[in-house]
């Protein structure tokens, strides 16, 4: 299948929305079309180390603002994974045959996934945030913390790349709590130079 693409420095995982500034032309095109028809683009990384070959299927959920120069603000939302077959030619934005990219049927445990979200507990409390209540019967809770905790494009690909949600659950548990070490460090910091005008050695 043939899918118009629109590469950024971002990933973004299954079932995940984001902003998107759309002001190019080839990619107010393509969202155009995408407007007008109902259909799908591609989200994939593309950084220093070039295009990635596995990325998401995305539509637009909303259109939050339409500038007469054509530019726009949409939100979208991603769906299911994709692996890049190889790229196309003919449009003015990039396209390339495409194959979805199922999981492999391996779940995590109740421990796992317990182990997962007591670290993920750890660290929306160290950053004292209010996020939105995780689906604990959704088909990925890995993906759903991911969508949630900013991790960077790399290591976001990194998960979106895995064929398995237990694995995605394990490799995260760990990166949650490395994370919410650094939160309670920063915190712990602040507070000593908010008391005494110091910054005591941890």
């Amino acid at each position: 299948m043939e899918l118009g693409l629109f590469p950024l420095n971002l990933v973004l995982v299954p079932g995940e929305q984001a902003p998107l500034h759309v002001f190019e032309p080839r990619y107010r095109e393509l969202i155009g079309e995408c407007l007008d028809s109902g259909s799908d683009f591609g989200i994939v990384l593309e950084d220093d180390a070039g295009m990635r070959e596995v990325g998401t299927r995305c539509s637009v959920v909303e259109v939050l603002d339409q500038f007469p120069d054509g530019r726009l603000n949409v939100v979208v939302e991603a769906q299911e994974r994709f692996q890049l077959l190889g790229l196309t030619e003919g449009r003015a934005f990039r396209t390339a045959e495409v194959e979805p990219l199922p999981d492999d049927a391996d779940t995590p445990s109740e421990e796992e996934v317990e182990e997962c979200l007591v670290a993920y507990t750890r660290v929306v409390d160290a950053a004292e945030a209010e996020l939105d209540d995780l689906d604990l019967d959704a088909d990925s809770i890995a993906y759903q913390i991911a969508s949630r905790i900013d991790f960077g494009p790399e290591v976001k690909q990194g998960l979106l790349e895995i064929r398995s949600e237990r694995e995605r659950v394990v490799r995260l548990a760990p990166m949650l709590n490395q994370a919410a070490d650094a939160v309670e460090r920063e915190r712990e910091i602040r507070n000593r130079a908010a008391g005494n005008g110091r910054v005591e050695p941890i």
